[in-house]
């Protein structure tokens, strides 16, 4: 594995400005001076408490408490090692990485999903040309994309359109060419290749041919899959022929149920009166976007997963959902709504709540935008849906069917996070509660019954306590922490304090302990290489998680001396008060008989009372 020059890291976060890697994945606002905040990245919250400071080149999350810098960030969203992050944002931002002994990886160290990611830029260019081209692919692709399905050609240039021909293997002689990795080869799923066929020209059969070809990017934008949709032009020899519309095969870079389509431009237009709007298909958005509707998402083929609403979540809160109000469209309905509540997501359903089957395709395509705002007026949200779709008439109501549809509102409303949205739905509802014969007293014992019954724990339990417990960082406990903060933000007392603490008062035991052990031992060699400059001194990720953190947010300390004193003689204490109460104990169970020397331990004892005595003073920096 090559290894980058630390000179090179060190450049990259220099000329690299952390909100600009950060914003591709978090919408990001202003929170006073230099400071960034939005909706965190790696859990759930709907207050954003997710801070970036560009200047320092760190975030932290004060919800979760991840921390780290923009190296850390890129691993932790695109789940890449160290080098593959490199070099992520050095081809991101044009910036060229240095290797130690050598010019860099062989074609056979290259980032397996690297290679995936050139792969499909090759690809999406290459069908976007036959698209635009004069043959009889790209000829029949265009009447097809502007006659049939009514888009204009500069739709197609904006989202890179392609087109698949029937029979053509210049794809695989392109990527054959560039010489990427017999692995990239095999798994980027746009070839048929046999197990144990030798890898060339002739043994890579294109799995998408005589299709229109749509680039699936991810929500930083590259693309990682295809959506193929049959045309006439389809082979019969296809093994998917009857399939209208045929998606990648799920490779290191694309997993269907964590990505939306369009996900990478809606997030960017998503804010206060513009939420995400869900359509069905991959068309049904294109067609939003083309009508000027440029929140629109799609789902990739199949049900949603919490993944996905997770995703959307870090955007923007509230969601619209267009689906059909047919009865597949309300198991749909039924399926995204628990998810979405649990993800703390608000949505509304766009439509008249009629049985009329709605198109976004054939909509938009007829009344254009206009025909959003009506949608948008005649919208409902989740009480509505749940007195319409799950309570029945309560004319023709047996108690049983009553039962059973109450037991299901309940289920969906226990999925809300929140007692008070629980509260407020049931609320709510109560009037249609009422015209079931259902006092609203009852709705509420019942509800709570029904919590209880699926085994909710109220956040008071033992077990609660006991996991809060355990999920508390030693690191803040202890003397080591606030020494290590003197060490990062207070260089100047390293070397001093390096001179007066034995390394065996440090206890190693947590993080902090283990890097104030390590710092001071630089402090006291002359290495300190500057808090800019720690990679190298940090060899785990919760090291280094505790490192950006210390760095996020200068402390408050008054007089950093004092602070250090104080830290000074509780660790001292701590080592030798042991020991001072174990000489108390044999002094006081001596009998004469004993090999214990009296006198010995009396010196030794006062000894330990003068040492523990003894005002401890910084000694100024050299």
């Amino acid at each position: 594995m090559p290894v980058i020059k630390p000179t090179c890291v060190r450049d990259l976060k220099l000329r690299v400005n952390l909100a600009d890697v950060v914003s591709r994945v978090v919408t990001l606002r202003k929170a006073g001076g230099a400071r960034l905040k939005g909706l965190c990245p790696f859990h759930n919250e709907k207050s954003p408490s997710f801070h970036v400071d560009s200047d320092k080149g760190f975030y932290k999350c004060f919800g979760c408490g991840k921390a780290g810098d923009i190296i850390s960030f890129v691993r932790e969203t695109e789940q890449l090692g160290f080098t593959e992050a490199v070099e992520a944002l050095g081809q991101r931002f044009n910036i060229e990485i240095e290797y130690e002994q050598g010019s860099g990886p062989s074609r056979e160290e290259r980032s397996l999903r690297q290679e995936i990611f050139e792969i499909h830029e090759l690809a999406t260019e290459h069908y976007h040309q036959i698209f635009r081209g004069q043959n009889p692919t790209g000829d029949f692709m265009r009447r097809y994309w502007v006659e049939q399905r009514k888009f204009t050609p500069e739709l197609a240039e904006e989202f890179k359109i392609g087109a698949a021909p029937a029979q053509d293997d210049s794809l695989g002689a392109q990527v054959l060419k560039r010489k990427f990795s017999e692995d990239a080869v095999r798994q980027c799923g746009l070839f048929f290749i046999r197990e144990q066929a030798v890898l060339g020209l002739n043994s890579l059969r294109p799995r998408f041919r005589g299709r229109l070809m749509i680039p699936i990017r991810d929500h930083q934008g590259r693309v990682v899959a295809f959506t193929a949709r049959q045309t006439e032009l389809t082979p019969e020899d296809d093994p998917a022929r009857e399939a209208k519309y045929v998606n990648s095969p799920e490779t290191p870079v694309f997993t269907k149920g964590n990505l939306l389509f369009n996900l990478d431009r809606a997030r960017t237009a998503v804010g206060e009166g513009k939420p995400f709007v869900m359509v069905e298909g991959q068309l049904d958005a294109l067609r939003c976007w083309s009508v000027g509707l440029k929140t629109a998402i799609a789902p990739q083929g199949t049900a949603i997963t919490d993944t996905q609403l997770v995703l959307l979540r870090r955007y923007h809160s509230q969601v619209e959902c267009f689906f059909d109000s047919d009865s597949a469209g309300q198991k749909a309905a039924l399926r995204f709504l628990p998810m979405a509540l649990k993800a703390g997501l608000e949505i509304r359903f766009l439509g008249s709540g009629s049985d009329e089957k709605l198109d976004p395709d054939v909509l938009f395509q007829k009344r254009g935008i206009a025909a959003y705002e009506d949608l948008k007026r005649a919208s409902f949200g989740i009480e509505t849906f749940i007195q319409r779709y799950l309570l029945p008439e309560p004319s023709t109501a047996s108690i049983e069917v009553k039962t059973r549809a109450i037991e299901q509102a309940f289920d969906l409303i226990s999925a809300a996070p929140s007692e008070i949205t629980q509260q407020a739905l049931l609320v709510r509802l109560a009037p249609a509660f009422g015209q079931l014969r259902i006092l609203p007293h009852s709705v509420e014992v019942a509800f709570l019954r029904h919590k209880t019954k699926g085994g909710s724990a109220t956040p008071n339990t033992e077990g609660a306590r006991k996991e809060r417990r355990l999920n508390l960082d030693p690191a803040v406990t202890v003397p080591e922490y606030n020494l290590l903060l003197i060490c990062l933000h207070f260089e100047e007392l390293g070397r001093p304090l390096s001179t007066i603490l034995p390394h065996d008062w440090i206890d190693t035991g947590h993080t902090a302990g283990v890097l104030l052990n390590r710092f001071l031992a630089e402090f006291e060699h002359a290495s300190w290489p500057g808090r800019e400059h720690l990679d190298e001194l940090l060899e785990t990720p919760d090291e280094k998680a505790l490192v950006a953190s210390l760095l996020f947010d200068a402390p408050v300390f008054e007089d950093p001396h004092k602070v250090a004193a104080e830290g000074l003689r509780l660790l001292r204490a701590r080592a030798l008060e042991p020991r001072l109460q174990q000489i108390e104990l044999d002094l006081a169970n001596h009998r004469a008989d004993s090999k214990i020397d009296p006198i010995s331990l009396l010196r030794e004892r006062t000894e330990l009372q003068r040492q523990l005595r003894q005002p401890l003073h910084i000694p100024p920096a050299a």
